[in-house]
């Protein structure tokens, strides 16, 4: 879950992972915490951080820090990549793939956080070789840093490219974006199920309390006719 760094920024941190390493000694094992965090403002810039320590808060505070000195920015179109990227890092190979608005971020867990410190809502995501989550991370910086946006383009090549096809997609896709209605917010539907069970059963218990009545007046007239005469005929007076 994210965590909130700096308000006046909003700079946020997650944390990927934390290892264990344990040392043995004379007197018994020496344990070692290493956490591996990403922050970013979720607005184009993000960075990573690696920290160790003896206690693991102490590990993610040194993570955070280095993460924060680490941050860059990345070229966006939208709420998505300008263009479609692979990167790469050991045996770990990481292809992101600019999407529609709508599409979200389709991801692991690593990636994932990744894209979403930066700002990236829309992405499609493809992992090769090896899931290491230090590798990922690393692959996943290695093709962000190759991003280029259509302006930097132009100028470097000095030539008018036009519309791009991601830019046509989203312009295409905002049109069918759905936007928050002003006003009071619609009420929630309310569960009546429970409500009309619960008066029928108040109900039932009602009518077998009428009967009760009824069984309780013929069971006591018999007993006393039984007794004294007739059924249900008052009792005689003796002489």
């Amino acid at each position: 879950m994210a965590e909130m760094l700096d308000e006046s920024s909003s700079i946020e941190s997650t944390t990927l992972n934390v290892y264990r390493t344990s040392a043995t000694v004379k007197g018994g094992r020496r344990f070692s915490f290493g956490a591996l965090v990403v922050v970013g403002d979720r607005s184009g810039k993000v960075g990573v951080g690696y920290g160790k320590s003896r206690e693991v808060p102490q590990a993610v505070e040194k993570a955070q820090k280095y993460a924060r000195k680490a941050m860059k920015t990345i070229p966006m179109s939208g709420k998505t990549l300008p263009h479609e990227v692979e990167g790469t890092y050991s045996s770990s190979k990481v292809r992101l793939i600019p999407a529609s608005p709508g599409t979200g971020v389709v991801a692991g867990g690593t990636v994932r956080a990744i894209l979403e410190m930066a700002g990236v809502t829309d992405c499609l995501t493809k992992c090769y070789g090896s899931t290491n989550a230090r590798n990922m991370v690393k692959a996943v910086f290695d093709g962000l840093a190759k991003l280029r946006t259509r302006q930097y383009v132009e100028k470097v090549r000095g030539k008018e490219l036009g519309q791009t096809e991601i830019e046509a997609k989203i312009a295409a896709g905002s049109k069918f974006a759905t936007f928050a209605a002003k006003g009071e917010k619609m009420k929630g539907p309310v569960n009546t199920v429970g409500g009309d069970r619960k008066g029928g059963r108040g109900g039932n218990r009602g009518r077998r309390g009428g009967p009760g009545g009824d069984r309780g007046g013929d069971r006591g007239g018999d007993r006393g006719g039984d007794k004294g005469g007739a059924p249900g005929a008052a009792p005689t007076a003796q002489q």
